[in-house]
């Protein structure tokens, strides 16, 4: 089967500076990936390559088999997408805003009723349905940016800090969601929570100075980090895993 997504020496420059460094990344259905990375490692750099917001200044990316340089639009009807800040319009309810987003993704009448109403159930929005956007908390106006882009069920859906702004019991719920859509889709995500990644992800991908320093099992991760220190453990497998990358630059 072809790779959901598969992303080969993906590099970005913005004038002198390398912020991504030939990336390669190949991710299958039924992974879930967390990509995790400190601040200015390039990591929403790399996201925004891979789902075709940026352009790379080399390298290339396939979503489903279809390269995104290509034929983006095609590549963007297999995924969905919640970027950091999900941003909405928030004169809308939401109701008007995921039909909005129905009709955009090509579905009218009943079949965009029924898609609607299945990513409102499956994201516990249905207390805010007709409440215009503008007027919710982050973390329901973090749900109104997942149930967008899931609406249209797409094979690779890729979240930045999809659980950013939620209480714990909003938290539970969508890691709950996320395990479940993991059957049969390829998740990307990133955080800055090591729990959530050992909580639902397969793989762990760490970047750091736009390369790739980690690339494994949630469970080899959270090795590199001793028990004591659990509450700043990314912090720590951040310092240990780019230290050995400095110094093997040397």
């Amino acid at each position: 089967m072809e790779a959901a997504i598969a992303a080969h020496g993906l590099r970005k420059r913005f004038g002198s500076f390398d912020a991504v460094q030939g990336i390669d990344l190949v991710v299958k259905h039924g992974e879930v990936l967390g990509f995790l990375g400190p601040n200015g490692a390039g990591k929403s750099t790399t996201m925004r390559m891979i789902t075709g917001f940026l352009a790379p200044t080399a390298g290339t990316v396939r979503i489903c088999g279809t390269d995104m340089l290509d034929e983006p639009l095609k590549a963007k009807e297999h995924m969905g997408y919640l970027p950091e800040g999900a941003p909405c319009y928030p004169d809308m309810t939401v109701a008007e805003f995921l039909g909005f987003i129905g009709a955009v993704r090509g579905f009218s009448g009943a079949e965009r009723a029924r898609r609607v109403d299945a990513a409102v159930e499956r994201t516990n929005l249905q207390g805010v349905y007709h409440q215009p956007i503008e007027t919710l908390s982050k973390g329901f106006k973090r749900r109104v940016g997942l149930a967008q882009a899931i609406l249209h069920d797409p094979p690779v859906l890729i979240m930045d800090e999809p659980t950013d702004g939620l209480d714990p019991n909003q938290k539970h719920q969508v890691r709950e969601l996320i395990r479940t859509m993991a059957k049969d889709k390829a998740i990307v995500l990133s955080t800055h929570i090591l729990e959530e990644v050992e909580a639902v992800c397969t793989r762990a991908v760490i970047i750091n100075r736009g390369t790739i320093v980690f690339d494994g099992t949630p469970q080899a991760l959270d090795g590199k980090a001793p028990a004591s220190i659990a509450k700043n453990r990314l912090d720590h497998v951040f310092r240990t895993l780019t230290t050995a990358d400095t110094e093997s630059r040397r």
